[in-house]
């Protein structure tokens, strides 16, 4: 947990729950498509000591209200919040890092606020078209049982073939979640009130850079796991969107939500990405990021 501290913005349109804790930079964390900010918390004990971390939920997520109509959740609308949020927290500058959608809108958030240092942990919105149908099947699957029969799945998250067969899908060492990590992502899947309209929102968009955008794009690392089976075609990988001094990397034996996978690994990847090349700027490549225990 972020500790006890719970701020939020003061608007109602682009109010959002972050929670706070640690001291040093800003940086920011941006979870995935039906989750919350509960997800970054296998890193969190590593990260708050070198950061001041503010996780945030999204737009219709964890404890964030959905956006009202007419503004319509896609990932530079998300972005848009993201924005008003931190800037009424007073968080300005930040390092940000994203994980699946999160990662789409921390691309996003590059284009209207300067950011130090961007770490996308399996971005979302790298596919040549529109999302894939393999994408929308497994989180419209994910949602429905997590929405009909949490009871049920409450209760294999004890057992260890249970958590696999819940969480083999988004994880890459799925025996490794806890049984109350696993629970709570099942109620962040199951509950929240944005995922429909957020999913609907995406799936006629891919993520596109301009010329400008890779201007504006602080130093940037990408990540993917090896085990990741939801972006399970490299072709839903691409990066040729990102600057060519990108360094990319990969998280060995992790999946599409790497946190829990390898915790320390994660926290390496991010904390090098936000110092190391903060001070040094781009570079060109960098060796892949090897597994712990």
């Amino acid at each position: 947990m972020l500790g006890d501290a719970h701020s939020a913005g003061t608007t109602p349109q682009h109010s959002l729950a972050m929670r706070r804790s640690g001291s040093g930079p800003p940086l920011v964390l941006l979870h995935a498509l039906g989750s919350s900010s509960h997800s970054w918390e296998p890193v969190l004990p590593a990260l708050k000591d070198r950061f001041e971390v503010i996780a945030v939920d999204l737009p219709g997520f964890g404890g964030s209200p959905a956006l009202s109509p007419p503004l319509v959740p896609t990932p530079a609308a998300l972005a848009a919040a993201v924005a008003t949020a931190i800037d009424q927290a007073g968080v300005h500058n930040p390092h940000v890092v994203g994980n699946s959608i999160g990662g789409w809108v921390a691309l996003e958030l590059a284009r209207i606020r300067p950011l130090a240092t961007l770490t996308l942990l399996s971005p979302a919105g790298m596919w040549p078209r529109n999302t894939p149908w393999y994408c929308r099947l497994s989180l419209l699957g994910t949602r429905w049982v997590t929405e009909h029969i949490p009871s049920v799945l409450n209760r294999l998250v004890n057992y260890r073939f249970g958590r696999v067969l819940i969480l083999g899908q988004s994880h890459g060492r799925p025996s490794l979640v806890t049984a109350d990590q696993g629970r709570a992502a099942i109620a962040a899947m199951g509950t929240c009130v944005g995922f429909a309209a957020t999913l609907k929102a995406t799936v006629p968009l891919r993520y596109q850079a301009t010329r400008v955008d890779h201007e504006r794009l602080p130093p940037t690392t990408v990540a993917f796991g090896s085990r990741d089976l939801i972006l399970a075609r490299r072709g839903w990988r691409r990066t040729d969107e990102l600057p060519p001094e990108t360094v990319k990397r990969t998280l060995h034996r992790c999946g599409h939500i790497p946190m829990a996978d390898d915790p320390a690994a994660v926290a390496n990847l991010v904390t090098a990405s936000a110092t190391t090349r903060s001070v040094t700027g781009k570079r060109a490549h960098a060796e892949p990021v090897r597994p712990t225990a």
